[in-house]
């Protein structure tokens, strides 16, 4: 009689290409969480809404002077890349993360650049919900999510103008499974014909070589078979960090030559620049602040959305002593929970995540929200767990959900809990 550590390894094991465990502990959970379709639908209408926020403060963002951008927590390296917009969507794959109850639907913030989650629920959460024999909420999302891909690629040979056959690289960190195999899944999804690298392959060459004055090498980025890049997605390497990258040999910051190559328009990148403007959590302390004082920059009905989904968000906690509200301090650029830190309303630290990593990284100050919490099976039996909802807004619309679920405070060691419908239930 196999037992439930068995089942879990034989149903994950037949999947390639997928990462059922990470850092050696279980990550994909053997177990799905029922939810209704109203419930569903109340995710994807907030998603829209929040989305349809986002996009349209990012052209008043990339009119914003340095002064502000800097405020911000943007890097001044950066300032020329974000006031780009290179594409006609501002981000082809983001992601919001939602806490959901049965009264509100809360932000805690918007992943425009760099979002993980990808695979999981926009493939896996499919073959899980079968196995269940539960109706899947995310049906037809994966062929959204491959249309999306080719639109932006398209679209990013064509800013280009010149070249008939482009040279598309997909690269991501290559010691990072998860990171590597998303890429490699978008990358097949894609359809297009491209090469995988390793992010520490690629090369800058900042200027044209020349040999008896004949042009040998052009300037641009080049993948590890020597092939010039015209449009390079990157998975989840934060641009904050690349702006810092140097060679080791010749210590030019190659992230800002790459940075230079796009602004030049002798690269195109995925997720384009536009979505690094959105990546700031100090815009969501923008849009609040604007909508405190109802500036007529958003319309009645936005003003609604923004009290109903968004949480009280500032550059400074005074207003959360004065309210004696609980509030979250995180960093404007942070990821994955890291360095995030929850305070009491008399500004008493009451939780921290272990990682420091974005400790001089801006910071913001968000109304704290409890996280629902729910039962699990794991391998060590049941545990209870707080939960958080993913949404994807892909080109501009919503579309994949999934659950992560594990602290209070949601890092890198949580689970994927799979979501899944009754067949029975009417749509």
């Amino acid at each position: 009689m196999s037992t439930f550590r068995d089942e879990r390894k034989q149903f994950y094991e037949q999947i390639d290409g997928f990462w059922s465990d990470l850092y050696g502990m279980e990550y994909a959970l053997w177990d799905v969480k029922k939810e209704t379709s109203e419930t569903i639908g109340r995710i994807r209408t907030a998603a829209e809404r929040i989305g349809h926020i986002f996009y349209k403060t990012a052209p008043l963002l990339r009119n914003l002077d340095d002064e502000t951008f800097l405020q911000l927590g943007f890097p001044p390296e950066s300032f020329t890349y974000i006031r780009l917009q290179t594409l006609p969507f501002e981000s082809v794959i983001a992601r919001l993360d939602l806490v959901v109850t049965e009264q509100d639907i809360k932000l805690l913030e918007m992943n425009a650049d760099t979002p993980t989650f990808i695979m999981e629920t926009f493939n896996i959460n499919e073959k899980v919900c079968k196995a269940f024999h539960l109706k899947n909420p995310n049906e037809a999302c994966e062929d959204k999510l491959r249309e999306a891909l080719q639109k932006a690629i398209k679209a990013a040979v064509g800013s280009f103008g010149k070249r008939k056959a482009p040279h598309i690289v997909f690269a991501s960190h290559g010691d990072h499974t998860e990171d590597r195999l998303t890429t490699m899944y978008l990358q097949q999804l894609s359809g297009f014909n491209s090469h995988f690298t390793s992010l520490d392959r690629l090369r800058v060459v900042p200027e044209a070589i020349k040999e008896n004055g004949e042009v040998v090498v052009e300037r641009g980025l080049y993948d590890d078979q020597g092939e010039k890049v015209d449009v390079l997605y990157r998975q989840t390497y934060p641009l904050e960090h690349l702006i810092e990258d140097e060679d080791p040999l010749t210590k030019e910051k190659v992230g800002q030559l790459l940075m230079k190559l796009v602004e030049e328009k002798e690269l195109a990148v995925i997720n384009p620049p536009s979505a690094f403007l959105l990546q700031s959590k100090a815009i969501m302390a923008l849009i609040w602040g604007l909508h405190e004082v109802r500036h007529s920059f958003y319309t009645e009905e936005e003003h609604q959305w923004i009290s109903t989904y968004f949480l009280p968000t500032y550059m400074e906690e005074d207003w959360f002593w004065q309210q004696k509200m609980n509030y979250v301090k995180k960093p404007a650029f942070g990821r994955e929970g890291d360095t995030v830190e929850i305070y009491g309303g008399t500004g008493q630290k009451v939780d921290e995540d272990q990682h420091k990593t974005y400790k001089d990284s801006v910071p913001v100050y968000q109304q704290f929200i409890e996280l629902p919490k729910t039962v699990v099976q794991t391998e060590q039996g049941e545990r209870q767990v707080h939960y958080m909802y993913g949404c994807f807004y892909i080109n501009g619309q919503a579309s994949s959900i999934g659950i992560r679920a594990g602290r209070q405070i949601t890092d890198n060691e949580s689970y994927f809990l799979p979501i899944g419908l009754d067949k029975e239930e009417e749509k």
